[in-house]
């Protein structure tokens, strides 16, 4: 059994008599340890995948398991805690409370859990040790970055969801981190995905998965990812 399983999984939103599936029969499986990049364009179903995956959205049918566990089947209490433990998200536009320092941004997220790592030293792990007094206004779209991941790392995951999280920075930012995503996944065995639209960076992953019109076409294993320093785009 894989770490991540989707089996035929369905969302439907309807709009009027209008039935859309933003997941029309989803079906994939990710290893523990795996960095993984699920890519498409706008509207191919990934930010759908990611919000029932982190326990933020439901499916209308199939299963979706996480460690041998059907989290379609979560109460609701138990869906709270799945998001509060094992769950690290990352947005694309940072999601930081702007009256609170770096370092209360990253607090904030370790008094949910019990296994928290410190966030202080979270912060120094991703070069921000000199910054953790700086609120977010102070800080370049980069560092805001760094500190949306050290609070997803602080609470110590077992899966990291990645929602663009290069959209909106720009090129050389956007490299730096992605590196640090990957390393994190090498250095830790943490359970990385990350959405993207672009195609480029998708030898650096371990697993890509390929989606188009809520539907995955293609699951590729990459036995030589690249670091993403060697990447072009």
């Amino acid at each position: 059994m894989s770490f991540i399983e989707f089996d035929s999984v369905y969302k439907r939103y309807k709009m009027g008599e209008v039935v859309i599936n933003a997941a029309d029969g989803v079906t994939f499986n990710i290893e523990q340890g795996e960095f993984c990049v699920i890519v498409g364009e706008s509207g191919a179903g990934k930010t759908t995948v990611l919000n029932m995956l982190g326990g933020m959205d439901s499916c209308d049918d199939g299963k979706i398991r996480v460690a041998g566990e059907l989290i379609n089947d979560f109460s609701s209490k138990k869906l709270v805690e799945y998001r509060r433990n094992d769950v690290g998200f990352v947005f694309q536009f940072y999601n930081l409370v702007p009256n609170l320092t770096a370092l209360e941004n990253v607090e904030l997220a370790t008094q949910i859990v019990d296994k928290s790592l410190s966030a202080s030293k979270t912060l120094e792990k991703v070069n921000l040790g000199d910054r953790i007094d700086n609120f977010p206004s102070q800080l370049s779209g980069g560092e805001q970055q760094r500190v949306a991941i050290a609070r997803a790392l602080a609470k110590n995951p077992k899966l990291l969801l990645c929602d663009e999280p290069t959209g909106a920075l720009d090129y050389k930012t956007g490299k730096q981190i992605l590196a640090l995503l990957q390393n994190t996944c090498r250095e830790t065995g943490m359970t990385v995905i990350v959405i993207t639209h672009n195609k480029a960076i998708t030898p650096m992953a371990d697993r890509v998965i390929s989606m188009r019109s809520g539907r995955v076409y293609s699951m590729e294993l990459n036995d030589n990812p690249i670091p993403v320093e060697r990447i072009e785009w």
